[in-house]
């Protein structure tokens, strides 16, 4: 269960760009195919940007040519929330972190094996932690 009572809306306000706001508080959506991770193959982990919790991880991204970044496992059920949206006169499944119930974007039945989901992601609800290079102790580039 999310623990969004834990912040005020105006430090929500002052931690997150006008965007992120829009898009974690508001349950807005950014534009298609202008968010900084829609087409990124850069190996890691995507966090919430909002509260930082780990929601999916870079292996399980793939190209689903709708312009959103999409996913097609969370990484831990847990961590995603569900919630049934009907706005823009259609029915959908929101899906938001159970951390900070920011909005993350909707979860579809479209999506490739072995889940069959497309988790269609908000770019500016999740920042990527990008994977270590091991050997290097250097970060990936993209």
């Amino acid at each position: 269960m999310a623990d969004n009572d834990a912040k005020t809306d105006q430090q929500w306000r002052e931690q997150l760009t006008p965007e992120q706001y829009h898009v974690l508080r508001e349950k807005g959506t950014e534009r298609a195919f202008t968010g900084a991770y829609w087409n990124t193959k850069t190996p890691g982990v995507y966090h919430c940007a909002g509260c930082g919790q780990e929601l999916f991880e870079s292996d399980v991204k793939f190209d689903s040519g709708c312009g959103w970044p999409s996913f097609y496992q969370a990484l831990d059920a847990k961590r995603i929330d569900e919630h049934r949206d009907v706005s823009h006169g259609m029915i959908r499944t929101e899906v938001t972190c159970s951390r900070c119930g920011g909005h993350l974007g909707h979860v579809f039945n479209d999506g490739p094996a072995p889940t069959g989901l497309r988790y269609c992601i908000n770019s500016v609800s999740v920042q990527l932690e990008k994977k270590k290079n091991e050997e290097a102790g250097e970060t990936s580039g993209s």
